[in-house]
């Protein structure tokens, strides 16, 4: 993972269903997705190339981080 992506003028967005606590927002830019806390938007950000972002979408997808 690299730290050199400029998230400052990227879009952040969270899911509708999001309630009061223990979100993050996603941001999208053409080579890398960034996630970060939507309490600490000063904070860090992790930062995924589109091949590991996508291999997490599809995990959630098929409940592979589902807690029992």
């Amino acid at each position: 993972m690299s730290n050199d992506h400029d998230f400052a003028g990227a879009t952040w967005r969270k899911s509708n269903n999001s309630g009061d606590g223990g979100c993050v927002e996603v941001a999208v830019l053409a080579d890398a997705v960034g996630v970060r806390d939507s309490k600490d938007r000063g904070g860090p950000v992790l930062i995924f190339n589109q091949r590991e972002w996508a291999a997490f979408v599809a995990g959630v997808r098929e409940g592979e981080f589902d807690q029992e």
